[in-house]
């Protein structure tokens, strides 16, 4: 009795630099070309990209194969399904992501890490509807007397985990701002920003732009020196309506960071109210506290219970967080004290403002300089100190958050972070096989 012949193992995963320039067969064996280079569209949702076609290199030209037209996906050929092909030049589509062109060998964004990786190969996994994009190897490959040596391991990182930058204009345009970077802190995407090349750096821009109220946040983050030669690259318009939505001691400094003949004309186009905050900013030394201080912050009456003052503070959610610690009490303009919103949230509704409030309060001149304010805030332990005139008329308000990005050194900045954990998607995918590093069975 003969023994059955042994079947070859079905193959559910390849990388993609398996892949490249391998033989296409067609459907009557005849090797055809080579892979040029596989095709991916990036879905809507949250699921993982299907491949949906291949570049096929035939006699120094580029054709496209259909997905639908590929019999086989094997280490070391492409089988199809057919036995003649458009040999039309490929010309890439909208929403089409080219593995080797787009991926392999290019920075990517690590949302989780918040940092730009370079991409050293493409894994895929097959699955119920066909292969797809499943996870990323982000190792350098080994290198053997100088010669680059394949680490034929599995790649390490889920797809997910990361946002594409591809230069391809009609992509990009069809992916928009992608629900990862929407939900990066802006001093993370400003950080990418700093580090990003030209083009990164004009995706990420177009990405940020999407969310107006997301790239004002980005640009109160960037360096100043970044962030003037981001503007240069911007119109008039578009400088005017970002600054109008920035905090207006951020606006004020930025504007300072454009060229002397443009600051005319885009404070002339930014609306009317933030620009007369910025102009009475830029009156001041960017050093003190008049330079450095916020025009905008929670104030009430004396006699106002602490029922309305805190709901005063809740009416100000254009405020940052940190100039809502503390309402400051005011008769006709003039400070007369500050009450904190703990001790508001831990009186009794009608206890009045009067009753609660220190009535000599920590504050200084617009004119008191960078190392007088932060002795003030070790020595009294203040999130936040008012700003006023010589009449003791309210200007603004520094808080801790703008001390100390005026008095960290420049060089502590450029310090490398420290590692953050590592936060997996938990999605689990449509995958028929399991695999230790991405997507698991079904």
């Amino acid at each position: 009795m003969t023994e059955p012949k042994a079947q070859p193992p079905v193959v559910t995963t390849l990388h993609l630099s398996q892949l490249l320039k391998s033989p296409v067969i067609a459907g009557s064996g005849e090797t055809i070309g080579r892979v040029d280079d596989l095709i991916v569209r990036l879905p809507g949702g949250d699921a993982y990209p299907p491949v949906s076609g291949v570049v096929v290199g035939i006699s120094g030209r580029q054709v496209f194969v259909s997905g639908e037209h590929i019999a086989e996906l094997a280490a070391d050929r492409i089988t199809l399904s057919v036995n003649k092909v458009d040999l039309r030049s490929f010309e890439r589509r909208e929403g089409e992501v080219l593995l080797k062109a787009d991926i392999l060998g290019h920075r990517l964004i690590d949302v989780a890490a918040a940092e730009l990786v370079r991409a050293y190969d493409v894994e895929l996994d097959h699955t119920r509807s066909g292969w797809v994009l499943a996870r990323l190897d982000t190792r350098p490959p080994a290198r053997f007397f100088g010669l680059v040596k394949s680490s034929g391991g599995d790649a390490a990182r889920d797809w997910k985990a990361f946002e594409p930058l591809i230069g391809h204009n009609p992509t990009r345009t069809a992916r928009g701002l992608g629900g990862r970077v929407r939900g990066m802190r802006p001093a993370e995407l400003a950080d990418l920003l700093e580090e990003a090349d030209k083009n990164e750096r004009g995706e990420i821009l177009d990405r940020v732009h999407g969310d107006p109220e997301l790239e004002a946040d980005v640009f109160e983050e960037l360096d100043s020196d970044k962030a003037g030669k981001l503007l240069d690259t911007m119109p008039d318009e578009e400088v005017a309506a970002l600054f109008g939505r920035m905090r207006a001691d951020d606006a004020a400094d930025s504007i300072l960071e454009l060229r002397q003949s443009r600051r005319r004309r885009v404070l002339d186009l930014m609306p009317a109210g933030q620009r007369v905050k910025v102009i009475t900013l830029m009156g001041f030394n960017p050093d003190s506290a008049g330079g450095l201080m916020n025009v905008d912050f929670v104030s009430c009456a004396v006699n106002s219970t602490a029922t309305q003052a805190l709901s005063t503070v809740a009416g100000a959610a254009g405020l940052q967080p940190e100039a809502l610690l503390k309402v400051h009490v005011l008769q006709d303009r003039q400070l007369v004290g500050v009450v904190s919103v703990i001790a508001l949230l831990q009186a009794q509704p009608d206890d009045t403002v009067g009753d609660l409030m220190d009535s000599d309060p920590v504050r200084v001149a617009p004119d008191a300089d960078l190392t007088d304010i932060a002795l003030l805030m070790a020595d009294f332990n203040l999130y936040m100190v008012p700003v006023v005139d010589d009449q003791d008329r309210m200007l603004g308000v520094v808080t801790v958050d703008d001390v100390l990005e005026d008095i960290i050194p420049e060089d502590w900045r450029r310090r490398e972070p420290a590692p953050r954990p590592v936060r997996e998607p938990t999605t689990v995918p449509d995958i028929t096989t399991s695999h230790p590093d991405g997507p698991a069975a079904q």
